[in-house]
């Protein structure tokens, strides 16, 4: 399969965005209660989840959906 650059871009900023935020949690950088770190989860998990899916590699797509929306609820959480 050929792959496609732009994809590629948002895919690995996906994955960048996601490990950088749980690199910074993880050494107390930044809380998982941070809007910052709920953010960046967000949007790594909604570019993994679009390539996935546009690439029909459905698993890695509901693991990011399901992330996505894990980090959107506590986003409500922590804006209420």
């Amino acid at each position: 399969m050929k792959k496609n650059l732009p994809n590629e871009i948002v895919d690995w900023s996906g994955v960048v965005l996601i490990l950088v935020a749980y690199g910074l949690m993880s050494f107390g950088v930044m809380s998982s209660h941070s809007l910052v770190y709920q953010g960046i989860n967000l949007v790594g998990a909604l570019a993994i989840a679009f390539t996935s899916i546009k690439k029909k590699d459905y698993e890695p797509g509901v693991l990011n959906i399901t992330w996505a929306v894990i980090a959107l609820i506590s986003i409500v959480s922590i804006l209420k």
